[in-house]
């Protein structure tokens, strides 16, 4: 059976789209492959790295991705996921043979004024409710869901 491909985007492949990969990654037992891209290629933050490594996923050799690289190859995904605010989402690229496309905003707390503390407080949290929403997501489209 064809694994189903997914790609998470968000500002800059550093944060919420790498941790989403790995997550969906880790919890899809082989059903479905995760991509992560961004709208620039940042810089993995170092943040993610460790909210991913107290829950024994390593995302550290994860290169960041442009999603518009992924477009121009022609790459193809069942499922494109925008995790940034509904109005930067507008600027993901419509991939050809897409069947859905949808959005879960989620704040990038890196970009806010708080303490490094606090900014990583912040990412835990991230870090599990996107792994609470991709069990819910993948509960709801494992092939032997969608007979």
């Amino acid at each position: 059976m064809e694994k189903i491909r997914v790609l998470f985007v968000d500002e800059d492949n550093g944060l919420s789209s790498q941790m989403a990969e790995a997550w969906l990654n880790h919890l899809g037992q082989g059903d479905f492959v995760g991509s992560s891209a961004g709208f620039e290629a940042g810089q993995l933050s170092p943040l993610a790295v460790a909210a991913m490594r107290e829950v024994g996923l390593d995302v550290s050799a994860q290169p960041t991705k442009s999603v518009f690289d992924l477009y121009t190859r022609g790459e193809l995904f069942a499922y494109v996921i925008t995790l940034c605010d509904p109005a930067s989402a507008e600027r993901c690229p419509i991939f050809p043979g897409v069947t859905r496309m949808t959005n879960w905003p989620f704040p990038d707390p890196t970009r806010e004024d708080l303490s490094e503390q606090e900014k990583m407080d912040r990412v835990r949290e991230i870090r599990d409710q996107l792994r609470d929403r991709i069990e819910r997501f993948i509960q709801t489209n494992r092939p032997e869901t969608q007979g």
